[in-house]
């Protein structure tokens, strides 16, 4: 067994900070820029990278900001300092200022094992204990992130390391993109139903816009036998309990907070609050279950809706976070209204009536009322049933992330301090 050795991540690592890009120089551009925004924990969100025109600069020297498929980005400034991003689809963009990236000295440390060390409570701790200024928001400089002291193994270890932590995340990540892909079928079937009109009638035989008789009606032409109706007419919406200040503890049971709802819409619990066990009985009624449909209610992500992945008994739903409540059998009623708050439409309908304040916020009664088409109950019930199977694969699919997610948090800091040998 090789003997351990201890380094400044300054000394093991090239620490890149990223480039003062001109914000008119932003736009729809083919070269893409990671802001600090696109870093969303564990991975960098790669879908909306903003455009950059890079006519007026030197391109050559900007090759060093460029970031690839692996690499691994912190943000340095903001609300969000601190949290830790990889690159996991094939992409190439630069970094923009305030964004870091690690360019590891790979014959001291494995580029992968180094990202497992990043994602370390203590690193996390060491950035948080360590900010350089806090005059409008905190902030912290490459120097100050490469004093953070690291214990190596040999190469050979950490890449056994790096191999059983990948391993894991290689699995997550495939179910994350099977349910991004089973989400993509769902919308693409609620676009060609009900955006498009073609769908099968009651004989089982399709029915085009072009040929079907069409109603007018004040949201535009629906098929004869469809209707406006609103959100409330089939769900129902209930904000989250009052959680007391004084109940807030470090352990308990977990509270779903509007944090935890993330821009991707996915349920983030890795950094979650907790209440004492024993106020809990006075939310009885707000507990969250799997398949549980929730929205947040206000703040920077006021209008993204989530389903809760896995069943417990100990989440509890924070206010201004918004539980629907489909009535009998959920779970079948779930496809239908999942797909009509990820319309575009409907989201925008709930952002406009949000503001208006210095945060925006949205009541339940503001939800309840957005008008939309409402088809046959025969359609509604077709349409739920064939993707029954896919919201089950991806309640699974999340559940499994969950638990991989959980031992892979248990492993990593046994096997970065050498409790566990492999």
């Amino acid at each position: 067994m090789t003997e351990w050795k201890t380094y400044k991540l300054g000394e093991i690592c090239n620490l890149v900070a990223g480039f003062a890009f001109k914000s008119k120089d932003f736009g729809d551009f083919p070269n893409k820029v990671v802001k600090i925004a696109d870093i969303q924990p564990p991975v960098v969100n790669t879908n909306e990278l903003t455009g950059v025109d890079l006519s007026n600069y030197d391109t050559v020297k900007l090759s060093k900001y460029l970031v690839s498929k692996g690499d691994y980005m912190l943000a340095m400034t903001g609300a969000t300092i601190g949290k830790l991003g990889r690159i996991t689809d094939d992409v190439e963009a630069y970094i923009n200022q305030r964004v870091l990236t690690f360019r590891p000295n790979e014959s001291i440390v494995d580029k992968d094992y180094l990202y497992y060390q990043l994602c370390s409570l203590n690193f996390n701790k060491y950035i948080l204990n360590h900010i350089d200024s806090e005059t409008a928001q905190p902030n912290i400089s490459a120097g100050s992130v490469g004093g953070f002291e690291i214990s190596l193994p040999g190469l050979e270890e950490q890449r056994r390391i790096a191999g059983v932590l990948g391993a894991i995340d290689d699995k997550i990540e495939n179910n994350r993109r099977i349910n991004a892909n089973l989400e993509s079928q769902a919308q693409a079937l609620y676009k060609q139903w009900f955006v498009d009109f073609e769908f099968p009638n009651e004989e089982g035989k399709p029915y085009k816009s072009s040929s079907g008789k069409m109603v007018d009606s004040e949201l535009g032409p629906i098929p004869e036998g469809w209707r406006v109706g609103n959100i409330g007419g089939y769900c129902k919406i209930r904000s989250g309990y009052a959680f007391k200040s004084s109940w807030w503890t470090d352990r308990g049971v977990k509270i779903i907070k509007i944090k935890n709802i993330t821009e991707n819409g996915v349920l983030d619990m890795s950094e979650c609050s907790y209440v004492d066990i024993k106020h809990c009985d006075k939310a009885s009624d707000f507990n969250g279950h799997a398949g549980d449909l929730i929205i947040a209610m206000t703040g920077a992500t006021l209008g993204k809706v989530c389903i809760i992945p896995y069943h417990t008994t100990d989440y509890y739903i924070n206010q201004r976070v918004g539980k629907f409540f489909l009535g009998d059998n959920p779970i079948n009623k779930l496809p239908f209204i999942h797909c009509i708050l990820r319309d575009e439409n409907v989201m925008s309908e709930i952002i406009n009536k949000g503001q208006g304040s210095a945060q925006p916020n949205i009541s339940a009664s503001d939800v309840e009322t957005i008008k939309i088409v409402m088809p046959s109950y025969y359609i509604m019930d077709k349409f739920n049933l064939l993707l029954q199977s896919n919201y089950a694969l991806w309640l699974k699919n999340m559940a499994e992330v969950n638990s991989l997610a959980t031992l892979r948090d248990t492993l990593l800091p046994k096997l970065m301090n050498g409790e566990i040998k492999l």
